[in-house]
């Protein structure tokens, strides 16, 4: 095996040879891709359920077919992206034609998560093979089995010149981190994600930081409480909660909130039965670390329904708690778990002022009848992005870009927009010869008086 530095350098190469760039190389590439994971899904698959006991329905969904459908996507588009856009030319640009060209960065690191360990690993690949560049991809330790299927699927159809595959625990990351790539893409924790922009803004890299935060979800008067809170199980409990964009609290308007709790209630045991933690289906957390840090948050607040957790298993019900304050400790952190504080507002103002003092979310959810509403929270909140009436499903758009603002990130992907984050936007004037403008120089007598003008 090559070392880092070793890789970096034949991907240079093999980048600086152009061959990257010819787009029909990139879709050959993106169709060995698409055929190699379709041919791969079983493995893929099993692979995820050893590691976070994901179930066959929710590992294909949430990290196999959204992610074939973006290749196919994007195959679908790639052509057009890549040609040079014809923008406007102003007018003391006459006779000149303006161009905008979307060049590849060159070699891009990318540093996948733990809990969507395939799908959030591939699916910024595609972005970077889409716009022309060579990559080497990091994925999480912290799903080995998973890590090891990606290894094994990647190296069987790239060379390392162009896409590598390293693997390893923080040591390697630190190592990665050091090496002077053309873009960092990163996917984790704020934290974490503090570190790698630290490192990035020593050499000027550019990068893409898709973090986290805690992601309220308010729940006003004039809800729809049946499909709300459906909805909401669905979303905050995928995954067993550890997912970037979950529901991290709940936000529910006093006069509804025994009537959304009881609601809630009722699609938990729907959907994962009277005793969740006898259900085979169910997914672990991903370590004891975490299995330990969840499980100091059932202490605080009231349990409303769950809080039942096996060590030996690593799972823990979905749980509902409230009488919680933000100085709580699990309204103090991002929880990514299957633990859901409620609470309770008599006024919109009030939400939206308690939410204004925190770090700007990556999602939010609100559940209203009221356009009004809609349009007030929309307006008054910053934040990555979101749904109104439902979860989750902002992020399986290709036509919508995804990604943080403020802590929960910088920059976003997902359909044109992954293509654009792994491209430089070269901005190209092409002049005429026929003619010149003599105005433009010093020695044109009118030149001030025509350019005051034009300038207007």
């Amino acid at each position: 095996m090559p070392t880092i530095q070793e890789t970096l350098r034949q991907q240079r190469t093999y980048f600086f040879s152009g061959e990257t760039k010819s787009v029909n190389f990139r879709i050959h590439q993106l169709e060995t891709l698409k055929d190699a994971i379709s041919e791969n899904e079983a493995e893929i698959l099993s692979a995820l359920k050893k590691d976070l006991n994901k179930s066959e329905f929710e590992a294909y969904s949430s990290e196999v077919g959204i992610l074939l459908k973006d290749i196919r996507f994007t195959l679908k588009h790639l052509k057009r992206w890549a040609e040079p856009e014809r923008v406007k030319t102003a007018l003391t640009h006459f006779g000149s034609k303006s161009y905008i060209y979307s060049e590849p960065y060159g070699v891009c690191l990318i540093i996948a998560p733990w809990n969507y360990p395939f799908q959030l690993q591939i699916s910024p690949l595609v972005g970077a093979i889409a716009a022309g560049n060579c990559a080497v991809i990091k994925p999480s330790e912290l799903t080995p089995t998973v890590s090891k299927v990606i290894a094994k699927l990647i190296r069987g159809i790239y060379e390392e010149r162009y896409v590598a595959v390293v693997e390893g625990g923080v040591e390697v990351s630190q190592e990665l981190l050091e090496q002077d790539f053309d873009k960092i893409f990163f996917t984790g924790s704020v934290n974490v994600g503090k570190i790698v922009m630290e490192a990035a803004s020593k050499r000027l890299i550019p990068l893409t930081l898709e973090l986290g935060g805690k992601s309220p979800t308010i729940v006003d008067e004039s809800a729809n409480l049946e499909l709300a809170a459906k909805r909401i199980v669905w979303g905050k409990f995928t995954n067993a909660g550890q997912t970037c964009i979950a529901p991290d609290y709940l936000y529910v308007h006093k006069k509804v909130k025994t009537e959304l709790v009881n609601k809630i209630k009722k699609y938990i045991h729907q959907f994962y039965g009277k005793t969740p933690l006898e259900n085979p289906e169910m997914t672990n957390i991903v370590n004891e670390k975490h299995f330990r840090r969840l499980s100091r948050y059932l202490a605080e607040g009231r349990i409303i329904t769950g809080g039942m957790k096996n060590e030996d298993s690593l799972t823990i019900e979905p749980t509902l708690i409230d009488q919680v304050s933000w100085t709580d400790t699990v309204m103090q952190e991002e929880i990514f778990g299957p633990i859901l504080p409620v609470l309770e507002y008599e006024s919109i103002e009030e939400v939206i002022s308690t939410v204004r003092k925190y770090p700007k979310p990556l999602a939010l959810y609100l559940f209203s009848e009221s356009k009004g509403q809609q349009k007030y929270v929309v307006e008054s909140l910053s934040f990555g992005g979101g749904c109104i009436n439902d979860t989750l499903l902002h992020v399986a758009s290709p036509y919508l870009p995804f990604g943080g603002v403020g802590e929960s990130g910088t920059g976003s992907y997902h359909g044109k927009a992954s293509f654009d984050a792994f491209s430089h936007q070269k901005s190209i004037v092409r002049q005429t010869n026929r003619f010149d403008i003599d105005f433009r120089y010093p020695s044109n007598k009118n030149g001030l008086k025509i350019m005051k003008k034009l300038l207007k």
